[in-house]
């Protein structure tokens, strides 16, 4: 007797998959209430219909509420969106329009080593180099400011010439370090000398092959993941590329090339932005070279694929994409690295410049000289002979050293200030000066000798008295706005949200 087959199954459809628009409003947000700030823009470029959820003032008003403890008063939503009221604010913090920061001073005796000379902020770590040592000041610690409880890192001969962090990506496995570290320090030296340093402060190479100084490093790592080069400069004129992947410690290991072309000291050097295997460096006789890195051999100078000269003594130079802004003697010029023909001069700056930066996503530059600072606009500069100023930035008591930029802010300050001014990027009107020592009844004996910003955080050093102070300022949580001068141009955010904070409110 035969089976008897099973009956036959009708075929199925499969369900319909549900995809994130079918869902109800009230289940999208309820999922939107676990999202963060960066998730929910992020969603809002998918499609139209979640844009407009990810645009309620419900969504908004709840990051308000977690970022900063405060509530909106509903007087502002009449005539802003929660949205646009968050923006707002946070781009007021990112310019430094509040007082009362976040704050920490950390002193250190002038006898015990020299004045801060490099400030580096990383995330909750505040790199100063002081002479030969670097002192890491960890911001998580009960007591950051105590000289016992930070990490030095000790074992250069003479002063630090560059300090960089670069990102791991399990270059140093082989010397101990773990892939949990995220970044690294490196620092050149007087001492003719580079260091790796670990996180616990350890040396994990030293190398040599500079026949004098080193004076600078690229701000970026050569290479690819399997392959990561570091580039140096010396006041011998040779620009040396460096191995990190070599697990010796000889120096034949970690030496990779050695460029020649250069006869002046190699003053500043960074990385091409069209091109991560092109290195551009400058000498003290402002004589611009880019290299090849892409070949290798012991010694060579045929890697230079471009060169060309400028007027000056070379004070700055910053890439975006192919073109080579570079500061030098009294104006901004910029080089396209694919021909190295000038293209503009994007300032002027009478009679010397000191510092530099750019914003290049907003086609703005600024340029620090004798006694005040100036904003350009690299469009209008273009085509012009002459190019005049977007605004001129005074009340600096000397020559301006000190600069920084980002698409929010320009913040200035020199050996002479004894307050860092902060301006709008856009506009140049002034909206803070920060204090370099404790209080304003300390005199300095000089203005700032050094700076680092990062966002919504900066950290100053000048010398007060018998002592240089630190001082470490974190504008996230700050609460209470500058008071608006009368003269100044209208600010969405202090329209909507300055009559609506008392001091009761920000106490």
């Amino acid at each position: 007797m035969s089976a008897s087959s099973p009956p036959t199954q009708p075929p199925t459809t499969p369900p319909t998959p549900t995809s994130l628009i079918d869902l109800d409003v009230d289940s999208l947000s309820h999922c939107l209430a676990h999202l963060s700030v960066r998730d929910v823009s992020a969603l809002a470029m998918t499609c139209t219909s979640l844009k407009r959820l990810t645009y309620s003032d419900s969504v908004w008003l709840r990051f308000f509420r977690e970022h900063w403890h405060l509530e909106v008063p509903w007087s502002s939503l009449n005539t802003l969106g929660a949205r646009d009221l968050y923006l707002a604010r946070r781009s007021a913090l990112l310019q430094f329009k509040f007082l009362h920061p976040v704050s920490l001073q950390v002193y250190r005796h002038t006898s015990s080593r020299s004045n801060f000379n490099h400030l580096l902020l990383d995330k909750n770590h505040i790199f100063s180099a002081r002479g030969s040592t670097v002192e890491m000041i960890d911001l998580d610690r009960d007591d950051p400011g105590s000289e016992d409880a930070n990490l030095l890192f000790s074992g250069h001969r003479a002063r630090i010439t560059c300090m960089r962090l670069f990102p791991l990506n399990g270059v140093f496995t082989s010397c101990g370090e773990t892939e949990g570290e995220q970044k690294f320090l490196v620092t050149s030296s007087y001492d003719h000398s580079i260091r790796l340093w670990g996180k616990k402060g350890s040396c994990l190479r030293c190398m040599r092959g500079h026949h004098g100084p080193v004076l600078s490093l690229s701000d970026k790592l050569l290479g690819d993941d399997t392959c990561k080069v570091l580039a140096s400069g010396g006041e011998d004129g040779t620009v040396r590329l460096w191995s990190l992947s070599s697990s010796g410690k000889q120096r034949q290991q970690s030496l990779k090339a050695t460029l020649y072309g250069h006869e002046k000291p190699v003053e500043l050097m960074l990385v091409a932005g069209h091109k991560t295997s092109l290195l551009v460096t400058i000498s003290r006789d402002a004589k611009v070279r880019v290299w090849d890195t892409t070949t290798s051999s012991s010694a060579r100078s045929s890697c230079c694929v471009g060169m060309t000269t400028l007027r000056g003594a070379p004070v700055n130079m910053k890439c975006h994409e192919s073109l080579l802004y570079v500061a030098a003697g009294s104006s901004v010029t910029a080089v396209d690295l694919r021909t190295m023909q000038k293209v503009m001069t994007a300032a002027v700056h009478q009679p010397k410049l000191y510092s530099f930066d750019i914003v290049p996503s907003k086609s703005l530059l600024c340029t620090g000289g004798d006694g005040r600072a100036m904003l350009w606009d690299i469009r209008r500069n273009q085509e012009a002979w002459n190019p005049d100023p977007v605004a001129e930035l005074d009340g600096h008591c000397g020559q301006v050293t000190l600069l920084h930029m980002d698409p929010y802010k320009v913040v200035t300050g020199g050996p002479h200030d004894e307050y860092v001014n902060v301006w709008e990027s856009d506009t140049g009107v002034h909206v803070n000066s920060l204090f370099c020592c404790n209080d304003e009844k300390e005199v300095p004996k000089f203005g700032c000798d050094t700076m680092a910003v990062d966002g919504l955080r900066i950290v100053t050093a000048t010398i007060c008295d018998d002592a240089t102070i630190l001082r470490y300022r974190d504008f996230t949580y700050a609460t209470n706005p500058v008071a608006k001068p009368e003269n100044d141009p209208p600010s969405k955010f202090w329209f909507s949200l300055s009559g609506d904070y008392s001091d009761d409110n920000n106490s």
